[in-house]
């Protein structure tokens, strides 16, 4: 698989019927590896041991509804008091980060109502908050470190 801009990571990968598998920490299962599953891997092992995120405040691939239609996000990362703090949206290294994406993960939130938004397409990263108010993004360097106390909305 192509070389991302992540730290290097060791994953569990395996070969099943002819299929690579990559181990996912959070679902607790082996997983197709396809471009985007990887770029997904990547951003996981990022949160979870760069920016100390506690893998019990993270959810993947779950369904959502928005605007009454079915949709899935890639990550989610929870306060602990359960309200949403981020959104990851992961595409494949060959996918060019664009308003579309941004889109895309303006309208999870319109459900999930997050603090903080990242898309990555495992080359480019972007960080950012909503403001509803002017219907824009504030652009950040990063997401903050993962802080017990400042977890919340």
């Amino acid at each position: 698989m192509q070389k991302l801009n992540f730290p290097s990571y060791k994953f569990r990968i395996k070969n099943s019927e002819n299929k690579t598998q990559i181990f996912d920490e959070i679902r607790k299962k082996f997983v197709a590896l396809q471009p985007e599953e990887w770029v997904r891997q990547h951003c996981l092992h990022y949160l979870i041991h760069v920016k100390k995120y506690p893998i019990s405040l993270i959810n993947v691939e779950k369904e959502l509804y928005v605007h009454h239609q079915k949709k899935r996000y890639d990550i989610v990362i929870y306060n602990n008091d359960g309200s949403v703090f981020c959104i990851v949206e992961c595409k494949a290294p060959g996918i060019s980060i664009n308003q579309e994406v941004f889109d895309q993960i303006a309208q999870y939130n319109l459900t999930l109502d997050t603090t903080y938004m990242m898309i990555t397409n495992g080359i480019n990263h972007y960080y950012c908050t909503m403001d509803k108010s002017n219907k824009s993004y504030h652009f950040l360097e990063s997401l903050p470190d993962y802080l017990p106390q400042n977890n919340k909305k």
